[in-house]
């Protein structure tokens, strides 16, 4: 910034020193009458005319410079503020949205305490940014009981500037024993339930304008209860 600030300062005084030099130039010339010879006075010859020479313009003085470092220092900042105000209000990067619309567990089965499914969930990533949201760092975890079940990384990536992307996403969860997360009711039904969390996980990077990169991040945490009986979806909340 303060390159740019002496460059300005460099340029203005340089543009006043031309101007003062063409001023001056036009407007404060002189002709100068140089005496005749005393041959040429006897004789009563005319005196020979003398182009007229332009004054040597004097260099800027300090209150010149001042008000030259005055100037620049004020539309430098004026534009700064500009600069500022127009990437806040309009390109300021934000964070996607994560919207889970559905889950569901295509296949599920207990046997000796044990359980054994199948999970998919389908989610809405909605990029509110100016430009494309690229994401290359996200997963998805699924915990029981404190203790992750399952994970899946999701692939790469480019989400364009305001617009919203539908993802699913299924894998199969490996066997674990049901333990003590088992409930007896969930609402008005009276059955053994279990819950579950899943965790959507999306992180990347928003460049502004080609030419700075913010990186961003969006989660979404979702408590699902799940019927032991035959594994449908009682109810999930996010």
């Amino acid at each position: 910034m303060w390159v740019w600030f002496c460059l300005i300062l460099k340029f203005c005084a340089h543009i006043h020193f031309h101007i003062l030099f063409l001023l001056l130039s036009t407007t404060h010339t002189s002709t100068l009458a140089i005496p005749p010879p005393p041959q040429a006075a006897a004789a009563g010859a005319a005196p020979p005319h003398v182009a007229p020479r332009p004054k040597r313009p004097r260099p800027p003085s300090g209150r010149t410079n001042l008000a030259s470092c005055v100037v620049a220092s004020i539309f430098l900042i004026f534009i700064i503020i500009v600069i500022l105000i127009v990437y806040y209000t309009v390109f300021k990067p934000q964070d996607p949205k994560i919207a889970v619309n559905a889950v569901q567990l295509p296949s599920f089965s207990v046997v000796n305490g044990t359980v054994n499914f199948t999970f998919s969930q389908y989610a809405a990533v909605r990029n509110p940014n100016r430009a494309a949201f690229s994401h290359y760092d996200s997963s998805l975890q699924l915990l029981y009981s404190g203790s992750q079940v399952g994970f899946m990384f999701i692939p790469a990536g480019e989400i364009d500037a305001g617009r919203t992307q539908y993802m699913a996403a299924t894998f199969s969860v490996q066997s674990f024993p049901l333990g003590d997360g088992v409930g007896f009711n969930y609402g008005l039904r009276i059955e053994p339930t279990m819950e579950i969390e899943s965790k959507l996980e999306m992180a990347g990077r928003v460049k502004v304008l080609h030419f700075f990169t913010h990186h961003v991040y969006a989660k979404a945490g979702c408590r699902v209860a799940i019927a032991v009986s035959d594994g449908s979806v009682l109810g999930f909340h996010c």
